[in-house]
């Protein structure tokens, strides 16, 4: 197979990673908007594409039971899900992970219920980040074909053995066609061989058991530390395979995406999809004489602590944008990057805000709004209080909304204008 190059959506983009990586089971359920690989993936085991085992499980549990299974045999894994999946799924994660089973598995992001949504954040993807799975998370098409094969690569490597998430925006990326390129068998090959494992067989003549019990707190700690031991040491792995990567395919992904960081005195941190906004919101900054810059985080855990120390050295205000919400606290990133950061002498000033709920747009203005925040704040010394975005126009329609509903109840504590005070963007209020 020649490298081609095809439009492509971000759900085909992933079958395209699974065919090339030459799975050999793929456990299913479906669920929108992740339904679209898995009927990918079906008709091409079907016409006899790929070889592999397919099978459609009852639950995202089951389902995550039998890759994990599977992958312990020695088997190469493979299977997706989305938001209340996951969740359906959740209590395998952590099952599967202690397994040491170094199965992919994409999950294409949506908002959590209730109420319930299709469109996407990232409340999903994030409440799995102490699973023990790795996280690989992704602006583009291109990124999520090549992040399959890479998180294969990361997973399978023996000083890893963890298994890996791949995660992408639902309906932003998941249905967006974008231009992809689909490279060919043999460099593939160069690249991700054929999964031999060391550690993973299965021989009615030499059993192997890897779901063991065990009692004692000393014991149990043991085992949690080696994961954690393998997780860290896989920043270092990823450093090594994606130079390898780009050796052969000409495409380079760094733990964190740096744009126009280099001289930036303020600079705004994001993940996924979303990321192309700010980039154009960076490239507006910088017309108008503001030295902005993007940091887009790619690996979610293991976090990037020492490349994020390095790349915000200096910099004078740092604004963390949250496609999430940790309710009762605030933006889940903002608060792993505070504690990045807390013990730095040369340490900017960092602002927390969220937006993107659910997948409500984030405006130009608001990216204004964003950089002018930043700018106030260095020059006051201070910083501000978290801030969720929503702009003037937007509080007008939910008010719409409420009144053709007729009476709705209010809780006591219910939000009003007054709370996004500082996230309104109009022109009126600069």
């Amino acid at each position: 197979m020649l490298k081609t190059r095809e439009m492509l959506t971000g759900n085909a983009s992933v079958a395209w990673g699974v065919r090339l990586a030459g799975v050999d089971y793929v456990p299913t359920y479906p669920i929108t908007p992740q339904t679209e690989i898995i009927e990918t993936l079906a008709k091409w085991i079907s016409d006899g594409v790929m070889d592999a085992g397919f099978v459609s499980l009852d639950s995202e549990h089951s389902m995550i039971a039998a890759a994990g299974a599977a992958s312990a045999t020695g088997a190469r894994v493979f299977t997706a899900t989305s938001s209340q999946g996951l969740l359906y799924g959740f209590e395998m994660l952590y099952t599967v992970a202690g397994w040491r089973v170094p199965l992919v598995m994409v999950n294409v992001s949506r908002g959590l219920s209730a109420p319930i949504t299709l469109e996407p954040d990232h409340n999903d993807i994030l409440a799995a980040r102490d699973s023990g799975f790795l996280q690989i998370h992704c602006e583009t098409c291109q990124e999520v074909l090549d992040s399959v094969l890479l998180a294969y690569r990361l997973a399978e490597d023996e000083r890893v053995l963890l298994p890996v998430f791949v995660n992408m925006d639902g309906f932003h990326l998941s249905f967006t066609r974008e231009p992809v390129e689909i490279p060919g068998r043999d460099a593939v090959e160069r690249f991700l061989p054929p999964y031999q494992p060391k550690h993973a067989f299965f021989k009615a003549s030499q059993p192997m058991a890897q779901g063991l019990a065990v009692i004692g707190g000393s014991l149990y700690s043991y085992f949690k530390y080696q994961m954690h031991l393998a997780s860290i040491k896989a920043l270092d792995v990823y450093h090594e395979v994606s130079e390898e990567f780009k050796k052969i395919f000409d495409r380079s992904y760094h733990a964190i995406e740096r744009f126009m960081v280099e001289d930036a005195e303020y600079v705004l941190i994001m993940t996924n999809s979303f990321s192309t906004l700010g980039k154009a919101a960076v490239e507006k900054a910088r017309k108008k004489g503001i030295k902005a810059g993007l940091l887009r985080l790619r690996l979610i855990r293991p976090f990037p602590e020492a490349d994020l120390k390095e790349a915000l050295e200096g910099k004078k205000t740092v604004a963390v944008l949250d496609q999430n919400i940790s309710v009762g606290k605030g933006g889940i990133l903002y608060s792993e990057i505070a504690g990045t950061l807390y013990h730095e002498k040369n340490k900017p000033l960092l602002l927390s805000f969220i937006s993107g709920l659910g997948g409500k747009n984030i405006s130009p203005r608001e990216f204004e709004f964003i950089f002018d925040t930043m700018i106030k704040s260095f020059i006051l010394k201070k910083t501000v209080t978290p801030q969720l975005l929503y702009t003037e126009e937007e509080w007008k329609e939910m008010e719409r909304l409420k009144g053709m509903a007729g009476k709705t109840y209010d809780f006591p504590t219910s939000c009003s204008p007054h709370h996004f005070t500082a996230g309104v963007t109009t022109p009126s209020d600069r």
